[in-house]
């Protein structure tokens, strides 16, 4: 949710109209920009602090794209919380904690700021090297496969609700994730569209599927050997569970500790994979939970 007109922070030797904010820490950070903290970080040019940070996304007076880069993430937690009840508050960052100011946006953002120009990346000359500019999400790939993990994650009760307990062992078409569902809408909401179902061309038991039987293996090597943080992410869910999230390279998955889990693949355009319980999910949900991030 943006800011409010009145809300601007110091940034490139001129005033930013804060537009939006996000956080980018090891628990937390856009997925659409890597499968895990430190890749999110090298996207951005930035190392990796085990702390985070805040991007703060807005227009200068010109109407330039600036991403300011701060290091007090509660700053910008608190920021986040009151826009999501609907409440207006100040986000002005103090100048000691910039770590960088950023041409352009890493992310869509759909609004803008009043009375300046349209958005548009500063001028080439007056900046050092590329402006930053959102992944490519026209087109099914990582960037777009993450985004659709959002959405699972998001709204597991409605995916969940087109999987019955009876078609999980039996060959069953797989929900489809539309292009449209998992185009990024802007950093506040990674994706907001509903899902639909579709057949995926040839019925298959998930226990079946080799894309997934390769998915629950690279998962389980991540109990012995941890990935860099972020690739496994725990949040709240209802019922004392947990929504785990893990990526690797080229999947994703999204599961609750006390459910099943859904499967997602770069080779496998819009493909939504129900995995079953069976003997060995809930053994490998308690040990990625156990090694997952939290958010503080």
């Amino acid at each position: 949710m943006a800011g409010t007109d009145e809300e601007v922070v110091a940034a490139a030797d001129d005033a930013l109209y804060v537009l939006t904010a996000v956080l980018l820490t090891p628990a937390q950070f856009p997925s659409v920009l890597g499968d895990d903290y430190p890749e999110a970080c090298a996207a951005l040019g930035l190392a990796p602090l085990a702390d985070g940070y805040g991007l703060v996304l807005g227009q200068d007076g010109a109407g330039a794209r600036w991403t300011v880069v701060i290091d007090d993430v509660s700053l910008v937690a608190v920021a986040i919380a009151s826009w999501d009840c609907g409440m207006e508050h100040d986000l002005s960052p103090d100048e000691r904690t910039v770590v960088a100011a950023l041409p352009g946006w890493p992310l869509a953002v759909a609004v803008a700021a009043p009375g300046v120009p349209a958005p548009h990346d500063p001028d080439p000359e007056e900046v050092d090297g590329p402006a930053l500019t959102p992944p490519d999400t026209g087109t099914w790939g990582p960037a777009q496969r993450r985004l659709g993990a959002d959405e699972i994650a998001l709204q597991w009760a409605v995916w969940r609700e087109q999987i019955g307990e009876a078609d999980l062992p039996a060959p069953a078409s797989a929900p489809q994730l539309t292009a449209e569902a998992a185009t990024d809408q802007g950093p506040e909401a990674a994706s907001a569209q509903g899902p639909e179902a579709a057949s995926n061309g040839g019925p298959e038991p998930a226990a079946g599927h080799r894309g997934i039987r390769r998915v629950l293996a690279e998962a389980r090597a991540y109990v012995d050997a941890p990935p860099p943080l972020g690739r496994v992410r725990s949040a709240f869910a209802p019922g004392n569970a947990r929504t785990l999230r893990a990526d690797g390279p080229g999947w994703s998955l999204v599961a609750r500790t006390d459910d099943i889990a859904f499967v997602l693949l770069d080779d496998e355009p819009g493909e939504v994979l129900p995995v079953g319980r069976g003997p060995e999910l809930p053994s490998l949900l308690e040990a990625l939970d156990k090694l997952a991030v939290r958010p503080s």
